[in-house]
Formats: structure tokens, C-alpha cells, sequence
């Protein structure tokens, strides 16, 4: 087995943003699978900064897809989990909430390929208006932060992995 063949391996460079769902939704064990894989993301000195929102009502989702200037795919998309940070939980989580819950959304979007399930990340935190938009609709606390969505499903569509290094973009023992 080389070493590309190895399931995570697999799961990261298989993972692609995909827009468009099935009418399927998706299983609780599922759900709660993702938010576990999230929550074990790193975060800065354990800070744990990170909440999770969970959507699935259509007509919530819908509210979502309308008030976010690229969440069409929320239309069709069974799930989406929005992901929070408190940054006020201590210093650590001030200065580093929006990489540690960069790492829960990334997890997330990982797992859900390894699983069987397709989705896109939708930035919220510097899309203007947008997160005063979605913590309106979900009744997010003033003091939580909207680092972003992951519009969830079973995928209507099927891209190649991820391969090779985009040129340029390497640099060994500097730039």
C-alpha cells in the first residue's frame, strides 16, 4: 500500500466543493458524527472556542440560502451546519476562535467525503451583512461569532481528487 492509499490520505484529497444535492436527508448518526469530528479539531491551547449549529428545516434553510449572497445551494442542500466561535470564552479564544473553528469546518467538510456525504463551505464572517443575516435566523448570541456554513448532502455531482501541487505555490526553507 503506498502512501496515498491510506483512507485519510484519500478523504482530504478527495474532498470537493459540490453545489448541487439529492432530495435525501441525511442520517442523525451522521450529523452527530460530523459534529463530534469537528469538535475535535484542534484549537489553541485547547481553547475549544468552537459551537455548531444544526439546519435542518427546509424552511430555515431556505431563510439561510436567501440571506447569504452565494448560499443558492442551500435550496437543495438536506443539512447545514454553521460554524460558531466565542470568542470572549478566554484570551486564547479572542485571538485564535477563527483558525480553531477553521479546523472544526475543515474536519467537517473531510469527514462528511469519508462518509459518503458532499458539501461546500460558505464563508459568513467577512461577507458584509451576512452574519448579522444568519444570527438573526438562527437567534445566535450577540457575543458568538459566524465563522461560516457547510452546506451538506448527498451529491448530485462527482469531481476528480484534488492532485499535485499548484505550481508556484511551493517554497522550501523560504520563499
Amino acid at each position: 500500500m503506498g502512501i496515498r492509499d491510506h483512507e485519510a490520505i484519500r478523504a482530504i484529497l478527495g474532498r470537493r466543493s459540490i453545489r448541487r444535492f439529492e432530495e435525501k436527508p441525511v442520517e442523525k448518526e451522521k450529523i452527530e458524527l460530523l459534529i463530534e469530528c469537528g469538535s475535535a479539531a484542534p484549537s489553541a491551547a485547547n481553547s475549544r472556542p468552537c459551537h455548531f449549529v444544526v439546519a435542518t428545516d427546509r424552511p430555515i434553510l431556505n431563510r439561510l440560502a436567501e440571506d447569504h449572497p452565494y448560499g443558492k445551494m442551500l435550496f437543495e442542500a438536506p443539512l447545514a451546519i454553521i460554524v460558531c466561535g466565542n470568542p470572549e470564552k478566554n484570551d486564547f479564544a479572542r485571538r485564535y476562535w477563527e483558525e480553531d473553528c477553521s479546523a472544526a469546518m475543515q474536519n467537517i467538510l473531510v469527514a462528511a467525503h469519508a462518509i459518503g456525504l458532499d458539501g461546500v463551505w460558505l464563508g459568513v464572517r467577512h461577507a458584509e451583512g451576512c452574519e448579522e443575516a444568519i444570527r438573526k435566523i438562527l437567534s445566535i448570541p450577540a457575543h458568538i461569532a459566524v465563522l461560516g456554513i457547510a452546506a451538506l448532502g448527498y451529491g448530485k455531482e462527482k469531481k476528480d481528487p484534488h492532485k499535485g501541487i499548484e505550481e508556484g505555490t511551493l517554497h522550501v526553507n523560504g520563499w
